[in-house]
């Protein structure tokens, strides 16, 4: 059986992420990296993969299997995520939460015309926080949820920083507040804000010449990335982003707390993780995914698709023998 064969659309932090897994899964290979920017200018550590123009992907819809878009969620995703899903597999990290009914409703029907299957909103939140809060309440069906993140670079978060006019370079940290940890850990199901819960610190180089006023007005007022929290904005040089922000950890935690039977017995479900570099991981999740939309695209099956659709067996290289055998 041959490889599945992986398309790159988008060759920055999650691409390479998405592109250093491929290497380590020995069912796939990399064909091909789409971009923006000029094919030329646009370096890959896979020897048999090209680079392309992004204009050029339709003309190798027979090439490709899966298609793992690696844009930003402010602007980037809710374009191509459609456009492309129409014309083959795709999977995605689109992670702006409050969008996401109206985002898999516009990739479900590009998906069904073309006759592809989309799986969106991978990553590890949304993602596999997401199937943690799921699992965690199906079982407490009484109690409380909490998701906390970081501290750690966002990179969606990041990225919506550096769109903004004037901004030459930027970075956010995502920190949880200790306190409200420490709460909701004792099982006393506290009601905590957005606010109450996390501080985001903001880190941005500006052009030279820019409005800092401004661009500190335009992060802080934010809908859906900041304008919830109590943000920080301090204004660096580019060698000092260099020098104590190169590196982009993060990681979290998702706390079900509850009660079972008629005592009212306490239970608490805890799910963390620590990740080195945040890019990685996402693009290790994202090639998983891969396998899984390409199982279903092999079976017939077309539509939009989030991670709560796919059994935990269709992300695996393992057959159903070997799972049951070993993993179960």
């Amino acid at each position: 059986m041959g490889k599945i064969r992986i398309g790159i659309v988008g060759y920055g932090n999650i691409g390479r992420g998405v592109e250093q897994s491929i290497k380590r899964n020995d069912d796939m290979e990399l064909k091909a990296v789409f971009t923006r920017r000029n094919p030329a200018d646009v370096h890959i550590l896979t020897e048999t993969a090209k680079v392309y123009s992004v204009d050029e992907a339709v003309k190798m819809k027979d090439d490709i299997d899966v298609m793992i878009l690696c844009g930003g969620s402010a602007t980037d995703l809710p374009v191509i995520g459609p456009k492309v899903a129409a014309s083959f597999n795709t999977i995605d990290s689109f992670d702006t939460h409050a969008k996401i009914p109206e985002y898999f409703a516009n990739v479900d029907k590009a998906a069904k015309e073309g006759k592809n299957v989309s799986i969106i909103s991978v990553g590890w939140d949304p993602g596999m926080f997401s199937l943690n809060r799921l699992y965690a309440e199906s079982i407490l069906v009484q109690g409380s949820t909490y998701t906390f993140w970081g501290k750690g670079v966002s990179q969606g978060h990041s990225d919506a920083i550096r769109r903004i006019e004037g901004v030459k370079n930027g970075i956010q940290y995502t920190v949880p507040i200790e306190a409200a940890v420490d709460q909701v850990r004792s099982g006393s199901e506290p009601e905590l804000t957005t606010r109450q819960k996390h501080l985001r610190e903001c880190y941005v180089v500006a052009e030279e010449g820019a409005d800092k006023a401004a661009i500190e007005e335009a992060i802080k007022t934010m809908p859906n990335y900041f304008d919830e929290y109590d943000t920080t904005v301090t204004f660096i040089t580019e060698e000092e982003l260099k020098e104590n922000h190169s590196k982009m950890p993060h990681g979290g935690f998702v706390i079900r707390t509850g009660e079972t039977g008629c005592e009212g017995n306490k239970h608490v479900i805890e799910y963390s993780l620590k990740l080195d570099s945040n890019p990685e991981f996402t693009g290790s999740v994202l090639v998983a995914y891969a396998r899984a939309a390409h199982r279903l695209s092999k079976k017939g099956e077309s539509g939009a698709r989030s991670v709560f659709d796919i059994a935990p067996a269709m992300l695996s290289q393992m057959t159903p023998e070997e799972l049951r055998a070993h993993m179960l």
